[in-house]
């Protein structure tokens, strides 16, 4: 291959690089070409040596007499862009532009020469120029964008090596080994780009095994995402999280694509360095990281990012012993990055996927503090480090949880809090009508609330249609599941199906259990169990080996039960362990208590050693009730549906010849009693209480639902007066249809027992009124837990006797970051001054979304400045931030009446006393001396004409006029009517023109209407 190849010169003294060509390719020879010509080209003085590279004419190559100054001497330089090479040089010279038309001679080689150095100069100086400004735009911008192909970096290699060389003669060495870094982040990046895409653009769909891959932009389906308020996280059991999101209102939410999750808010000023995306097991976290780095591998999205660093914490638990730097890490796991040593100022990404798997103690409060990225410490500590923002404060950070794992990163550690719900509603339906064509069968999903709860999540979407297929498959009218327990079961007897007909050449219609068979599912049901209790969702062979399963045998069950129990390929071959999701897990350990018991007696749920005699049957399901109960934070509610289910006889014949021949009529029987008494209980929470209709459900006993339906339907509602009713109603109005927007608690019951039984579906609901419903402090903790995690907007707590203890305990729910509260009336609930602090700390908290707020006619006294100093100070979070609604009248309007005088209980703080007007009362009306009494008479009294008197209705009006909020008892014998007036009505004697909202009062024949003469403020 012929060469041009380009050094500068030995004896050249110090100078700029662009100065040194340009000056020495813009002179003109002083030699004449054979036309006559001056020909532009390299001076005399540049020392260049033109030798033929093969015997031929019109071939050269022009080399460098040696290396430069200061530089050590270096190999020819491979082919660049400034190369040529051309075949036909071997037989004719190439011809370079047209002949004078005076000479009509082929060009001698000086001239080829001078014309192929004409094109060169051009060439080389329009190369070496963009080199310059791109290398300009390297050291000029904060986070470049230095991403070159392997051609283009090839070619500029030795401009850069001259550009370094000659910024280090200018005295710039700094300058020099900044470029060298940025360069070299360049390259570094576009081989972690490779590197990712060749990581993440085929995955593995639904539970795959290794080999049947899919490309992830062609599977990848739009989660939906929802923008949180900081990281105050949701202990419960994920089933009670599903089913408080499947509750959720219409209400608006702050959506986020994946692709924007660290993009500046417009309602947050400060830039989001840290990131916390929570979501369910099963629900799409893993799959959303994927696709993030694949388009940013791709060039698709963020590309302000100079580098991603996308880890899991399966892969950094086997480090757990291990001692790196930050660097070496980084290197351990991205090899692209081996030629950086530093990753300083650099714009960086490092997403953290799993922290609920994670094994490593991270200890933010005691864990020494680390900011040298190249010290060595064990992985844990640079973790720690990273996420509180001391080792590489300029890096990005996200990660992915589960819900229940999310405490164990500080809240002041977190920028942002984001939520994958899986599936809407739309999307459910959407994924069901791909695969089922028949109405009934969507119809069918959506009448069981415990499945379609469940269906947002994907994982389950999919086992639920396998199943239903495999249904339809074996017969045409199936009965189709109508419990969590029922399809659960049907899903390990297709799955034991396809395992004979697959490894042991049998059929769909051969026993499902073999001995083979048999001891696998036994075996991963004492494995899930006993993982279940440590809390862990994948397994390592250590694990195993505690659960006595080796390593070849789980190997084995992964390759057997593919869609069951599967192995993952770790770092560098270390394998990972577990379930296709969390529910399968549960009930694969309900198997085992439930198996263990009948097949030994004993109960595993027991504390050892509690009882040396065997429990009976009826004994043994209340203890796993009485377990559920107290665990703290519902970790064993799905649990429970499975193993009360497992007890049903039609779902053991089903599971005939793998679980020993139990339970009975009576069994159940005596379980469904005692569920039914804890549900009577007063101090159960809403929660449990669901969970144990849940499991009503599951037992097949709709006594307690079909109950509160005759009363519904009756319209005696009003009437339900237990816990277990009251509790049976919200489970009925959740599972309806019906509209829950506004929730009304008057057209129930006024009653806090009422009340604490509903609240689930006050959580559901985006406006409560709970108006003078003789409530108590004791029902604001559990309002105060509705508040945290619900998307009620709108609460309305007037005239209930609350005081400054329950306004305390419902400022905890205010200051909670998911609470998104906007109107808060608290009018008439004996509010004094220590209430209302407790409101202005937390209307002054960051998470406050609250932006009007009702407190009159109580006595908040010096507070009430506090509150009001909120709408002058531009630094509050809270209400002054949304809105002035402080401003104007609203002062007054909202915070007054106000004073001593409003602190008494129940209505009478809003008594008044007035007196009945002579001059308008029928004259078959005679009224008392004091004029606060009437009575009905049948002779006409002796009364003087009045424009104002009534003549046609026996009516009477009061004599003084009432405005604001007004109380009055009457005591009455007889039919009486009671009216209101405002003074816009005109009246006239006649009486017909007053409007009557009236109180009748049916006891006799006779009728006395007395009407109260109002202001239009008069509430």
């Amino acid at each position: 291959m012929k060469s041009l190849s380009v050094k500068p010169p030995e004896h050249r003294d110090k100078s700029d690089l662009s100065t040194y060509l340009s000056g020495h390719m813009t002179q003109e020879d002083s030699r004449t070409s054979p036309t006559g010509e001056r020909a532009k080209g390299f001076t005399d003085d540049a020392d260049a040596v033109l030798t033929s590279s093969e015997p031929g004419p019109g071939s050269y190559t022009m080399d460098p007499p040696g290396p430069g100054p200061g530089s050590k001497p270096r190999p020819k330089p491979a082919p660049s862009c400034v190369s040529m090479s051309s075949d036909m040089s071997k037989e004719y010279p190439p011809g370079f532009g047209e002949a004078s038309p005076k000479d009509q001679r082929e060009p001698d080689p000086k001239q080829q020469l001078d014309n192929i150095f004409k094109r060169l100069e051009k060439d080389v100086l329009t190369f070496v120029k963009e080199q310059l400004q791109r290398f300009h735009s390297l050291l000029a911008t904060d986070y470049p964008e230095c991403s070159e192909s392997e051609e283009e970096e090839q070619s500029s290699r030795e401009v850069l090596n001259i550009t370094l060389d000659f910024l280090k003669r200018m005295d710039q060495e700094q300058l020099a080994q900044c470029l060298q870094h940025r360069t070299t982040v360049g390259v570094c990046k576009e081989k972690l780009k490779t590197h990712l895409q060749q990581r993440f653009s085929r995955v593995f769909e639904g539970v795959a095994k290794s080999g049947n891959s899919a490309p992830l932009n062609q599977i990848y389906t739009e989660l939906y995402i929802t923008e949180g308020g900081a990281s105050e996280v949701n202990q419960e059991h994920e089933v009670r999280f599903m089913e408080s999101a499947s509750r959720r209102p219409a209400a608006p939410e702050k959506t986020i694509t994946c692709e924007d999750i660290f993009k500046a808010r417009p309602h947050s000023p400060e830039p989001i360095r840290s990131v916390l995306t929570l979501g369910v097991a099963g629900v799409g976290k893993t799959v959303l990281t994927q696709k993030f780095s694949l388009d940013w591998a791709e060039g698709r999205t963020n590309q302000e990012l100079q580098l991603l660093f996308p880890f899991t914490f399966r892969e950094l638990n086997v480090l757990r012993d291990t001692q790196f730097s930050l660097v070496e890490l980084l290197h351990h796991f991205f090899s692209p990055t081996k030629d950086l040593c530093s990753f300083q100022q650099l714009q960086v990404l490092f997403i953290f996927d799993g922290l609920d798997e994670c094994r490593l103690p991270l200890d933010f409060s005691r864990t020494r503090v680390l900011t040298d990225p190249t010290e060595s410490a064990s992985v844990d500590v640079l973790l720690v480090n990273l996420i509180r923002g001391g080792l590489l404060p300029s890096a990005l950070l996200w990660i992915t949880t589960r819900p229940a794992a999310a405490n164990q990163i500080p809240e002041w550690c977190v920028s942002m809090v984001t939520e994958v719900r899986g599936f809407t509603d739309l999307q459910k339906e959407l994924y069901l009508r791909k695969r089922f064509t028949d109405d009934t069968i969507i119809s069918h999903i959506k009448s069981i609330r415990s499945l379609y709860i469940m269906s947002y999540i994907p994982i389950f979407c999919w086992i639920l249609s396998t199943v239903i297929q495999k249904l339809l498959e074996q017969t045409e009218k199936p009965e189709l599941p109508r419990t969590l327990t029922q399809m659960y079961v049907h899903f390990l007897v297709v799955q034991a199906k396809v395992q004979i007909i697959k490894y042991q050449q049998g059929s769909g219609a051969d026993l499902h259990w073999t001995p083979e068979t048999r001891e696998m599912v036994l075996s991963l049901a004492k494995l899930a169990f006993e993982q279940l209790q440590k809390g862990n969702l994948i397994f390592y062979e250590s694990d195993l080996s505690e659960c006595g399963l080796d390593a070849a045998a789980a190997s084995v069950y992964s390759g057997v039960f593919t869609q069951v129990f599967r192995e993952e390929p770790g770092l560098y071959q270390d394998k990972v362990y577990c379930f296709i999701h969390l529910s399968v897990q549960e009930f694969l350990a309900a198997l085992h208590v439930h198996q263990t018991f009948y097949s030994s007696g004993q109960n595993l749920l027991s504390p050892p050693h509690s009882s040396e005699s065997p429990e009976s049957e009826a004994a043994f399901y209340c203890s796993a009730v009485d377990q559920t109960l107290q665990s703290p934070n519902g970790h064993l509610d799905l649990f429970l549906r499975f193993l009360l289910g497992l007890s049903l006889p039609t779902n053991q014949k089903l599971l005939q010849g793998l679980l020993t021949d139990t339970g009975s009529d009576q069994t159940d029987q005596e379980t469904v009693k005692y569920i039914k008494q804890k549900l009577d209980e007063k101090d159960l929470s809403a929660e449990r209480s669901l969970n144990l209709l849940h499991c009503l459900n599951e037992l097949n006993n709709q006594s307690l639902m079909e109950e509160i339906q005759r009363y519904k339907k009756m319209g005696l509602v009003s009437r339900l007066s237990s816990p277990a009713q009251w509790s049976a109603l919200s489970f009925l109005l959740l599972s309806s249809d019906s509209d829950l927007e506004e929730f009304d608690l008057r057209k129930f019951q006024s009653s806090e027992t009422a009340l604490l039984g509903l609240l689930p579906v006050v959580k559901a609901s985006t406006k409560a009124l709970l108006i003078g419903c003789g409530l108590s402090p004791h029902c604001c903790g559990p309002l105060a837990s509705v508040l945290s995690s619900s998307g009620l907007t709108h609460l309305d707590l007037s005239n209930n006797d609350l005081q400054d203890s329950g306004v305390e305990f419902l400022c905890n729910g205010l200051k909670s970051a998911p609470c998104r509260l906007e109107t808060l009336r608290l009018s008439g609930c004996l509010v004094s001054e220590r209430g209302g602090a407790a409101l202005a700390s937390a209307l002054s908290s960051a998470h406050s979304c609250v932006t009007e707020l009702d407190l009159s006619y109580n006595h908040p006294g010096p507070s009430a400045e506090l509150l009001t100093a909120l709408r002058d100070d531009p630094t509050a979070p809270g209400l002054s931030q949304v809105c002035s609604w402080f401003s104007g009248s609203l002062v007054h309007g909202w915070l007054d009446p106000a004073g001593e005088k409003w602190m008494v209980p129940g209505l009478r703080k809003y008594s008044c006393d007035f007196s009945l007007d002579p001059n308008t009362a029928h004259r078959k009306l005679m009224l008392s001396h004091d004029k606060q009494t009437v009575v009905l008479m049948e002779e006409e009294q002796l009364y003087q004409h009045h424009k104002h008197r009534f003549r046609d209705c026996v009516q009477v009006l009061s004599c003084t006029r009432l405005s604001g909020r007004c109380y009055w008892e009457v005591d009455w014998k007889g039919w009486v009517n009671i009216a209101l007036r405002t003074k816009k009505s005109h009246h006239t004697g006649k009486g017909h023109e007053i409007h009557l909202p009236q109180l009748p009062c049916p006891v006799s024949q006779s009728l006395i209407v007395t009407a109260l003469n109002i202001s239009d403020q008069c509430e």
